[in-house]
């Protein structure tokens, strides 16, 4: 952040903001969100600024703070774009001349929800056109010496004709079906490579009436190549590659007048610097041959980020209406700050959202792809013991392992609500595959891109075969926890206890895995509903559970899961074991919380939440 959270609430700026300063973020490893190298790190904070005579205290506390905006320190933190512009959103300087211009008039953009009351007739710090880091080159068929070059893609140093032309002598297509998995350019995690597994059943765990609609999945990875030293995990997880829904990039393609016959066909991507389009390769130029499909599908980000002012200013400087042209610059500069703050930090704002609210603006593919986001892979913990599940088919033993996925869900302006970009793929495939049992007609080949070898996250590390262990969960977050008791309940013994406390709405709709657990699910597994019965949530249970709580994380060995949401449920769970903690161990709160921060640096409190 340009400007810290402590100045941002503390005082009242009286001068104007800059704009923010935004390019396009490199392209970082993708790690769990539970891996050893990943916890999430405060951003070092600039020295406290001296407070001018003319700036009033307006908050001394994080009470202040939630009376004045209505809002937790945290969650202002969370919205803050950095650009110190909440202070300042609806002033209008004076002495400065506005002008009042129509509005595109079009469904997107009054979705946009933009509060514009004039625009000054001068703006200021407006920033340059970025720079383009990503240069496509049609190929003509046959490599003549003058490439043909796409209308509709822009082409820098066209003077390297011979250099380009024996690049593609040395490039060609490779043979690699994109539709079921990405490019083998795009490697979340080397040296393993995307595998399109073979999706061998899949059902809806959850019922009609529930809140959110979970799925299970299972995929054979019998053929999955051997990697020496990284196996499947109980506890573990995988790497998705999931891609873009061909019906959104297809509106991309539309919006931006981008030929049909041009879409599939080969092109030369050459890049100046950067990881894009590998997402873990080394930050270098690039010369590849791939299509725009295979581009927009697998490699860029078309929903899930809010609009940057570099993709603003890009759309600006293509805009054939001059009011869009005003609109977009107003954004990009210091006297629009406040509202472009509100603008990415409202509903999610999708690509195609945007180029249809601004629809005079078409610009050039390989320009957007420079600033568009990387799309990144999604992760998914194991719902099963991986080294027990087979199944017979074709008079052959096949490997599976199974996952749980619940879709999520945001607003989207034209169709009132769409799914995200991990658990609406896994979604439409699975539709896919129920709709074929349905009609009685032969399943159809359904695959799911996955890849291994980011397994060592804590869940799966501090699994130990012996000593006694209390999961708690809640949602999609109890799908671990079924491998674990998979695994426990086929070695047990008097040393193997296990316990289960699983927090549901409401049992009838949305209890994942009832009876799945093995033959001892009813000793092992209590179920606390929120929304039927007595109303309890999972962390009153724990506090019921204290002594059982307390003799596990004092045992040899004992150990103590929480797996789900971090909002409600884990903040509730670690509030539930600090007061287990002090009721049971006589501590203060500073002593207790200190007690589960030092059980989870020896690896007996282990945390997975989001």
């Amino acid at each position: 952040m340009s400007t810290s959270i402590e100045q941002l609430i503390h005082s009242a700026p009286d001068y104007a903001y800059a704009p923010e300063e935004e390019t396009r973020t490199p392209s970082v490893a993708p790690s769990l969100t539970y891996s050893d190298d990943s916890d999430d790190q405060e951003e070092p904070q600039p020295p406290p600024r001296r407070r001018r005579a003319s700036t009033r205290l307006i908050a001394k506390s994080p009470a202040d703070v939630q009376r004045i905006t209505g809002e937790s320190t945290q969650q202002l933190l969370n919205r803050c774009c950095g650009g110190g512009c909440c202070m300042n959103l609806s002033k209008k300087n004076e002495g400065v001349e506005y002008e009042h211009i129509p509005f595109p008039d079009n469904e997107a953009f009054r979705s946009l929800g933009l509060k514009i009351d004039g625009i000054p007739t001068t703006l200021t710090n407006v920033p340059d056109l970025p720079e383009q880091t990503a240069f496509l080159q049609s190929i003509r068929q046959g490599f003549s010496s003058q490439p043909l070059v796409d209308s509709t893609i822009s082409v820098g140093n066209q003077g390297a004709s011979a250099a380009i032309e024996t690049s593609f002598q040395n490039l060609t297509l490779e043979d690699l079906d994109t539709s079921i998995q990405p490019p083998s350019y795009v490697t979340p995690h080397p040296p393993h490579h995307v595998f399109p597994a073979k999706l061998v059943n899949t059902r809806e765990l959850t019922k009609p009436g529930a809140e959110k609609r979970t799925y299970h999945f299972d995929l054979d990875i019998t053929n999955y190549p051997d990697e020496e030293g990284v196996d499947f995990k109980v506890g573990g997880a995988i790497g998705i590659s999931a891609p873009n829904d061909t019906a959104a990039v297809d509106l991309v393609f539309d919006l931006l007048l981008v030929p049909r016959y041009l879409r599939d066909k080969s092109v030369l991507l050459r890049t100046t610097r950067g990881r894009w389009p590998t997402v873990w390769g080394k930050d270098r130029a690039r010369e590849l041959v791939t299509t725009r499909r295979a581009l927009l599908t697998w490699c860029s980000d078309i929903q899930s980020y809010p609009p940057t002012k570099p993709l603003l200013r890009i759309l600006a400087e293509y805009a054939l209406d001059p009011n869009e042209k005003k609109i977009l610059m107003f954004l990009c500069s210091s006297e629009g700050q406040g509202v472009f703050c509100d603008f990415r930090t409202g509903p999610y704002i999708s690509l195609a959202q945007i180029l249809s609210a601004f629809p005079s603006a078409k610009p050039p593919l390989d320009l957007l792809l420079t600033v568009l986001q990387q799309l990144m892979p999604r992760f998914y913990s194991l719902s099963n013991d991986p080294h027990k599940s087979y199944e017979e088919c074709d008079k052959k033993q096949h490997r599976i392992i199974e996952i749980a996925v619940t879709v999520q869900e945001v607003a989207d302006w034209q169709a009132g609500s769409r799914t995200g970009v991990g658990s609406g793929f896994f979604e439409r495939q699975a539709r896919k595959f129920l709709e074929a049992q349905r009609t009685g007609g032969k399943a159809p080949e359904i695959h799911i891109p996955i890849f291994k070898g980011l397994m060592a996250n804590p869940l799966a590390k501090e699994f130990v075969s012996d000593g006694p262990m209390l999961l708690i969960g809640a949602g999609v977050g109890i799908a671990p926890f079924r491998g674990f008791v998979q695994h426990r309940l086929k070695n047990a013994n008097c040393a193997n206890k296990v316990w289960v406390l699983q927090g549901v709405r409401d049992s009838l709709v949305d209890e994942l895995y009832g009876g799945e657990w093995g033959v001892h699910e009813d000793k092992v597994k209590k179920v606390i509903e929120s929304r039927r019965g007595e109303s309890r949530y999972v962390q009153d249970e724990v506090l019921h559970q204290a002594e059982l709580v307390w003799s596990i994380i004092n045992s040899v060995d004992g150990r103590v899961f929480v797996c789900g949401s971090s909002k409600g449920m884990g903040e509730g769970v670690e509030e539930a074991l600090i007061k287990v903690a002090r009721q049971k161990g006589n501590l203060e709160y500073e002593e207790a919380k200190k007690f589960w921060g030092l059980k989870k640096d020896v690896g007996q409190y282990i945390t997975e939440t989001w």
